[in-house]
C-alpha cells in the first residue's frame, strides 16, 4: 500500500485530497495543529493524523522520520498548510511580511526538505506544494503583498527541487488555484460568484491524477486551477 502524507488535513483542501486518496487504497497521514478546532469527520482504517507543530522544524522533522520508520517510504506528499493576509505596500510592514514568510514558506520548507530527501533516497515520490495565482505573477498580489511574495518563494524552491531531482524520478509541482470554493471564502467575498471558483474536491482530482502511475511520464511543475476566477 502507498503512503500520502498531508499538511493540514483538517482544512477544506486537505480533507479533499485525504478522502481521494483514501477511496484509492491509500494510506493516509495527515498532520493537525495542536489543539486544533476544526473537527474532522475522516473516519477510515487506512486514515490517521498526527499533531506537529510545523512551524517549527525539528518537530516537522520528527514527524517525517517517524513516518518513513513506520512506512518505509513516502510515495506522496501534499502540502497545504498556509495562511492568508490583506494588505497593500503602504499598509505591509516587514512584520507583516515576516508572518505570512512563516506560515506559508517556512511550514512548507519544513516537511518538504525532508521529505525530499527520502524521495531522492528511494528514487521516487511526488511532492505537491501550495502555491496561488498571486505567486506566478505579481500583478495578482495587488493588495496582498505579504501574501503573494511568501507564496511565491514556494515556485522558486519547486524549481530547486526539480533541479536537485534530475533523472531521480521525484517530481515537485505546485498547485496555483485562483480562489478556492470554501465556506470561509463565500462569506468574506458575498458579492463575488462562486461558480467561478475551484472546488477543493476538484484540485483533490488533480493531485491524486499526477500521483497515479497513468501521469507517470508528466512533468508539469505547475498546476494552474484557475477555473474562471
Amino acid at each position: 500500500m502507498q503512503t500520502v502524507i498531508i499538511t493540514g488535513v483538517s482544512g477544506n483542501l486537505g480533507q479533499a485530497v485525504a478522502k481521494k486518496f483514501l477511496a484509492g487504497n491509500f494510506k493516509v497521514i495527515g498532520t493537525i495543529v495542536p489543539n486544533d478546532p476544526v473537527q474532522l469527520t475522516i473516519s477510515h482504517s487506512n486514515f490517521e493524523t498526527a499533531v506537529v507543530d510545523l512551524m517549527n522544524e525539528d518537530d516537522s522533522e520528527k514527524f517525517v522520520r517517524s513516518v518513513v520508520e513506520k512506512n518505509k517510504t513516502i510515495d506522496v506528499a501534499v502540502l497545504t498548510v498556509g495562511g492568508f493576509a490583506m494588505g497593500s505596500i503602504v499598509e505591509t510592514k516587514m512584520a507583516d511580511i515576516l508572518k505570512q514568510h512563516k506560515l506559508n514558506f517556512q511550514t512548507t520548507y519544513h516537511v518538504a526538505r525532508p521529505v525530499f530527501a527520502q524521495m531522492l533516497e528511494q528514487a521516487s515520490g511526488r511532492i505537491f506544494l501550495t502555491g496561488a495565482r498571486t505567486g506566478i505573477d505579481m500583478k495578482f498580489s495587488k493588495g496582498t503583498t505579504a501574501y503573494g511574495l511568501s507564496k511565491s518563494l514556494v515556485f522558486r524552491l519547486a524549481e530547486l527541487m526539480n533541479e536537485e531531482a534530475k533523472g531521480k524520478n521525484v517530481l515537485t509541482s505546485v498547485i496555483a488555484p485562483s480562489i478556492i470554493d470554501t465556506p470561509q471564502n463565500r462569506q468574506s467575498m458575498p458579492k463575488a460568484n462562486p461558480s467561478d471558483w475551484v472546488k477543493a474536491e476538484e484540485i483533490a482530482n488533480i493531485v491524486y491524477f499526477y500521483s497515479t502511475s497513468e501521469a507517470s511520464v508528466l512533468r508539469e511543475t505547475v498546476l494552474k486551477v484557475y477555473n474562471n476566477a
